[in-house]
């Protein structure tokens, strides 16, 4: 597993609840569970600094990282979508975003089309991306970043035809492809699931196994976010298996939450001078962990 992706997984499901900021030695001792080595670590976490993700602070020869505000808002949307069981009602309409940036642009064009797949845009023909979900604050937010507003246009229309939104959906996006990831994530997590359950009722698993199981449950779930645009639920095949692998992957959360969180706190206080429990917020408020 990329050490970059689970510093972003870790930071998703745990140190934003406990103040957004994590000493790296603590950050260190957590991905060593996984195998990471401290120089990929500090290498990774140096490259996030460099690309606006996270922020550092010392305190003595202590170093602290926190989330940026870009960081804060990219992992907070994340969460949003992972943990969501339903999809958003419909309301008829598309989102339709035309660009024609320059070529001299191209690594700015490069990060957009990134962001657009990101959001859940698909695409229709060169330059033109359409969505069926409510994204005009992101589509917004994106074309002030990257400063292109003489380079894009936006509409919200209703389909007039002559194909059908059904073959606008399949024009633009490979539900076929999708349902089988989910279907591999169903068959793979369905069994550990089962297995897991009985070890921690049986209490033959440690609270560190249940913290390495659930990050890993979440750094395989959240990869969805790149591929599932999260189509309304109309527009959706009639066998589709996204919601069946969200109640699996909350199911399976339930489970490893308490115990791999106390690990989480163990390693997380010895390490933060911060008096945490001041200011974290409660895994028992989760609502993914309210029986």
């Amino acid at each position: 597993m990329n050490t970059r992706s689970m510093i972003f997984t870790l930071y998703g499901d745990y140190v934003r609840h406990y103040g957004n900021k994590i000493w790296i030695g603590s950050l260190i001792k957590l991905l060593k569970e996984f195998g990471h080595n401290d120089q990929s670590i500090r290498s990774a976490i140096s490259r996030m600094g460099k690309q606006g993700w996270v922020e550092a602070e010392k305190r003595g020869n202590k170093s602290y990282y926190y989330l940026s505000e870009r960081g804060v808002k990219r992992i907070e949307e994340a969460a949003i979508r992972i943990f969501k069981l339903k999809t958003e009602n419909w309301d008829g309409k598309w989102r339709i975003l035309m660009y024609s940036i320059p070529e001299e642009k191209r690594n700015l064009r490069d990060e957009f089309r990134k962001e657009l797949v990101w959001s859940g845009f698909g695409t229709f023909s060169n330059s033109v991306w359409i969505s069926p979900n409510n994204l005009e604050k992101q589509v917004y937010d994106l074309i002030a970043k990257y400063n292109i507003e003489k380079y894009v246009s936006f509409f919200i229309s209703e389909n007039a035809g002559p194909l059908t939104d059904e073959e606008l959906i399949e024009k633009c996006w490979d539900l076929d492809e999708i349902n089988g990831k989910y279907n591999e994530f169903i068959s793979t997590y369905s069994q550990k699931f089962v297995i897991d359950k009985n070890k921690i009722q049986q209490k033959q698993m440690t609270d560190a196994e249940c913290f390495v199981e659930r990050t890993k449950l979440v750094h395989e779930y959240r990869k969805f976010l790149f591929v599932d645009p999260g189509l309304p639920e109309p527009l959706l095949p009639e066998k589709w298996l996204g919601g069946h692998a969200a109640n699996l992957f909350t199911e399976y959360y339930k489970q490893l939450a308490k115990p791999a969180s106390r690990f989480f706190e163990t390693v997380f206080e010895k390490g933060n001078e911060l008096s945490y429990k001041d200011e974290c917020y409660d895994v028992l408020d989760h609502p993914l962990i309210i029986e």
